[in-house]
């Protein structure tokens, strides 16, 4: 679609403008795909705060006849050394590009060097987050791309419970590679991170990894995953019982959940972040388990599973409309299980949209 990139180019000109840079060396993959769509694995991009007519994409052969189909509205370049190549164009327009900003954030002091020798004329200047700062708010097409991603995880575990997929005798690596399974057929690309399938105590273990440990009556099984569709992940987690919970199990789930509903009634526009951990943090914590709770509330999701904003004790900023981020408060009890409760929303005017629509009540399988 280039339309919507081309929308998203003109919103960086205005940063390009702010950072008084005449054009910007974009060399991060996923911030070349957020602004022009291509998917490859080698590219840059020489964006001109003036307009597209003297801004250059550049790839390799090997990404030709892609780039062609994705990048179809931009003068292209072919080049291994993409970066390097465009920023010799530069040089050789003058002064057209005479003040060209780069993502120092993303650069190795070696291409530092490399970059600097090239510059000639041109004066290199630091301009480090400017593509983070427009993807912090998703437009409708990310929204919808996160839309599927959760739809797809919703999808396949519903399909796990159906049919019987969490159950005594399956291990966790078992069980991982069946709800990954499930998300491919559901029209997830891949998963967006290792699933994290964590049964009994392991399920004390905030990113406990699958083992072949065997799945017993009487343990919390604790699920958190998600899909990727058009490179825009879901997360979510849900912890299930299987068979009849005992009371303490019944008391930190149900603990997790008032503080999970209070995080998720703190994501407003305007809200300071650490005012929305804050929310969900102290039920945890006149519950009794305050020190039992040991990760951040949430984190920003979109292209990147862990994006900018961070709902934490010391995260920084306000939450604006269009933020898309994960509530995920947890319990977790060494030695005896935990409880983790997490969906993706959207920052809306009023309520936050929900696009992780699983249950959220006790599953007892």
């Amino acid at each position: 679609m280039p339309e919507i990139h081309l929308v998203r180019r003109n919103a960086l000109r205005e940063l390009l403008h702010e950072a008084d840079v005449d054009a910007l060396l974009v060399t991060d993959l996923l911030n070349i795909r957020y602004l022009t769509g291509f998917t490859g694995s080698n590219a840059a991009l020489l964006l001109h705060a003036g307009s597209d007519k003297e801004t250059v994409f550049c790839t390799d052969g090997r990404y030709a006849t892609q780039s062609a189909g994705e990048v179809p509205d931009l003068e292209r370049v072919l080049d291994r050394d993409s970066a390097r190549a465009l920023l010799s164009r530069a040089d050789e327009q003058g002064a057209s590009y005479r003040r060209t900003g780069f993502e120092s954030h993303h650069v190795s002091v070696e291409d530092y060097e490399a970059f600097s020798a090239l510059a000639g004329g041109i004066e290199l200047r630091r301009a480090p987050g400017l593509v983070e700062r427009l993807r912090l708010v998703k437009d409708a097409t990310e929204i919808e791309s996160l839309r599927m991603a959760c739809a797809a995880a919703d999808r396949a575990l519903a399909d796990l419970l159906e049919h019987g997929g969490i159950r005594p005798g399956r291990t966790e690596r078992e069980v991982a590679r069946d709800l990954e399974t499930r998300m491919l057929d559901y029209g997830s690309s891949g998963p967006s991170f290792d699933s994290i399938v964590a049964a009994g105590a392991n399920s004390a273990i905030p990113h406990h990894r699958p083992t072949g440990k065997v799945l017993a009556a009487g343990e919390f099984v604790k699920l958190d995953f998600g899909a990727t569709v058009d490179g825009y992940h879901s997360d979510m987690t849900r912890t299930v019982v299987l068979g009849r919970p005992v009371d303490w199990q019944r008391e930190v789930y149900e603990l997790v959940y008032r503080a999970q509903a209070a995080g998720r009634a703190a994501v407003l526009p305007g809200s300071e972040v650490v005012e929305v951990d804050k929310a969900a943090r102290q039920v945890i914590e006149q519950g009794g388990h305050g020190d039992e709770f040991s990760h951040g509330l949430g984190h920003g999701v979109g292209l990147q599973i862990h994006e900018a904003p961070r709902l934490a004790r010391n995260g920084a900023g306000t939450l604006s409309v269009g933020m898309t981020v994960t509530v995920e408060p947890g319990v977790y009890i060494a030695g005896r299980g935990g409880v983790r409760i997490e969906d993706t929303l959207v920052v809306r005017d009023s309520t936050a949209e929900l696009l992780t629509l699983s249950s959220k009540e006790l599953v007892v399988v």
